[in-house]
């Protein structure tokens, strides 16, 4: 209620508002622009100032809305699936992210620093960065993903361990009218959204959008429950969600504002639930506002502001042996406020970014009780506070010769002081090469899920956590030998010390959270870019990696040596249709029991018409077009060791603008 009534208070302000100066993040429509402009989309996640991807102090790739329609992604984990180097685990309830080999079960994908616009998603009591059906913004109103690897503690404090995905979404420029969506898809799903977007003549802009998503799922076969139902988990799989989000800009402002609510069964009788019980199921949702001022100070002075508020809350009903049936309930409730002021200097032989950053985390509060008989498990109620300031200093040292450096220390209540340098030397001999040497550091510090949670014969707390922290080095090469063609390599060297990890603990037989010794990470990369005049499209990429505990020598879970992934698409019968094809190979994974889940070949189809009719676009897609059967490995609170994932499925997708 209070984004609507902050929305139709800043839309009075329209009518009055000057028109609004150059913004920080370019909203150009991507899918109109020049091959030139295609290979050279300036970022701004890697430094926090829009800068060529050449110059940027990290390895960088970009999806874009156009990659959005052609590939047709549905989810967040539909696009970083699809980056070289990145993994994705689905346990039938989350999606989890796996990047240069450390993916490992039971994390809420807390080492990856997630932002919608530069405001932070990841939520105070879990650190989630929500990359499934759960994630908050409809991908329809997304201009572009910058997704930014490797630590960037340096300037974004917790959670940037192994980078930053930062989500850039739509003006309402884009779409200047509305747009009406609708989707079928198979499994009983269906979607629709609805948005409108206008620029006024001042120069302010208005967005706002809604959407529904309605799953029915599949019956899921497990065999290590042959025994009850012959393994078969029956209407267990639904997934339903609902979500609203807007955006206003005037004269240097920018209101967003959003809110999203899921609902999941879950069909896997994970922590130890009864199987093919109708009560499993979780709810989750967030909300969150953001005012973004952005203007000029000087002639080489920059100024820029954000105040934030949100919320998160997680409810998941689990049952559990009796008689009757016990019902347990767990809750999570966190409310958070915050500010954050940057100043970016753009001076003679200087870049310098420079600013503080605040939260308050006022609730983090988990909960756990059976509902009957009445039992009161857990009542855990927290609050904590962050302070971070950051400097970078991006130097021409001459002849090409760039030198990045930066330095951010941040104070947490919960857990004390952390520094975290990063380095960059960059050199640009001609416009067309860059390589890059790059040295950082970053930390994540232990969440409140992770110290205290605790549930009688499942889960333990561990007030004792310390943070987890990353060392890496990285070699970038960046060629692009035409104007229509784009080459990569890089090797990096990571090493994480005093993991976080959820394991189970032999003596009570108990998830715990420990710190858990040193891993090191190495691999190399390479991925080509290709583009034509007549609009086709060519990505390919090849990873290599392996990660192994120090102390023991042994390669960790669910990391793949080998991954391999191919994006190809071509315009047909004169511009009508375009074809996207995708190609993704996994190599094997180790699962907890020592086991393999095999490797694997995907293939998504998808054919898109945009010239149907006027103001109208069309797109069919076939995800897993042979019918691949695969597995993911399973986390501590599965029993399974491996869990199928979905055969070959459809979808029909419709947009109307008008």
């Amino acid at each position: 209620m209070r984004m609507i009534v902050c929305i139709a208070l800043a839309m009075a302000l329209v009518r009055v508002a000057a028109a609004e100066p150059d913004e920080p993040y370019s909203q150009a429509d991507l899918t109109q622009l020049p091959i030139e402009e295609l290979m050279n989309i300036k970022v701004s996640t890697a430094s926090k100032f829009p800068q060529k991807t050449t110059e940027a102090p990290s390895s960088v790739s970009i999806i874009t809305a156009a990659d959005i329609k052609t590939y047709g992604y549905r989810t967040l984990a539909d696009m970083v699936r699809s980056v070289r180097g990145m993994s994705v685990t689905y346990d039938r309830n989350y999606d989890y992210l796996g990047t240069r080999g450390l993916g490992r079960t039971g994390d809420y994908n807390s080492r990856m620093l997630l932002l919608v616009d530069g405001y932070r998603i990841n939520d105070p009591i879990y650190d989630t960065a929500p990359i499934g059906t759960e994630f908050p913004v409809d991908v329809d109103l997304i201009e572009r993903v910058e997704i930014v690897r490797g630590p960037g503690s340096s300037i974004y404090g917790s959670n940037a361990v192994l980078g930053v995905i930062n989500v850039i979404t739509k003006l309402g420029k884009n779409f200047n009218g509305t747009e009406a969506s609708g989707e079928l898809a198979s499994f009983g799903t269906d979607k629709e959204r609805l948005s409108y977007g206008h620029q006024y003549e001042n120069g302010a802009g208005l967005l706002l959008s809604a959407s529904r998503y309605r799953s029915a799922g599949q019956d899921q076969y497990y065999p290590e429950f042959n025994a009850i139902n012959n393994g078969i988990a029956h209407n267990l799989d639904s997934d339903h969600y609902g979500n609203y989000f807007g955006k206003l800009n005037v004269a240097g402002f920018t209101l967003t504002g959003g809110y999203s609510k899921r609902d999941k069964a879950v069909p896997t009788a994970s922590f130890g639930t009864l199987f093919n019980d109708p009560n499993f199921s979780v709810s989750d949702g967030s909300s969150f506002m953001n005012l973004d001022y952005y203007g000029e100070m000087s002639q080489h002075w920059d100024a820029s502001a954000h105040l934030f508020q949100g919320r998160y809350f997680y409810d998941g009903i689990y049952p559990y042996a009796g008689a009757p049936v016990t019902l347990n309930r767990d809750q999570a409730n966190g409310a958070w406020w915050g500010t954050e002021v940057k100043l970016v200097g753009h001076l003679e032989k200087h870049k310098v970014v420079t600013g503080v950053e605040y939260q308050n985390n006022y609730r983090q509060d988990q909960s756990n009780f059976n509902v009957v008989p009445y039992a009161l498990l857990l009542d855990d109620r927290r609050n904590s506070k962050r302070e971070g300031v950051y400097a970078q200093d991006e130097i021409t040292l001459g002849n090409g010769l760039l030198l990045n450096a930066g330095l951010r220390y941040d104070q947490y209540s919960s857990a004390g002081s952390a520094t975290n340098p990063r380095l960059g030397l960059i050199w640009n001999p001609v416009d067309a090469t860059a390589f890059k040497l790059l040295y950082g550091t970053a930390f994540r510090a232990p969440n409140v899920y992770e110290l205290y949670y605790a549930s009688p014969g499942t889960q333990k707390a561990n007030p004792d956590l310390k943070p987890e922290k990353i060392t890496s080095y990285e070699f970038v090469v960046e060629h692009q030998p035409w104007r229509n063609l784009r080459i990569t390599a890089d090797a990096y060297a990571n090493t994480t010390s005093d993991n976080i990890n959820q394991v189970i603990d032999p003596a009570d037989n108990l998830l715990v959270f420990r710190n858990s010794g040193q891993v090191n990470a190495r691999g190399v990369e390479f991925e080509a870019e290709r583009l034509w005049d007549n609009g086709a499209q060519l990505r390919t990429s090849y990873a290599w990696q392996i990660s192994r505990d120090v102390s023991s020598g042994v390669e960790l879970i669910n990391s793949p040596r080998n991954l391999a992934k191919l994006n190809a698409s071509l315009p047909v019968l004169g511009n009508a249709l375009r074809t996207g094809l995708e190609l993704q190979y996994t190599d094997k994974r180790k699962t907890l029991t020592g086991a393999s889940a095999a490797g694997h070949l995907l293939t998504n189809v998808t054919v898109l018409s945009e010239k149907i009719a006027k103001g109208m676009e069309l797109s069919a897609s076939i995800y897993n077009l042979f019918d691949k059967h695969y597995a993911d490995p399973g986390a501590p609170e599965h029993i399974q060791d491996l869990i199928l994932q979905d055969g070959r499925s459809y979808r029909l997708k419709l947009n109307y603008r008008f």
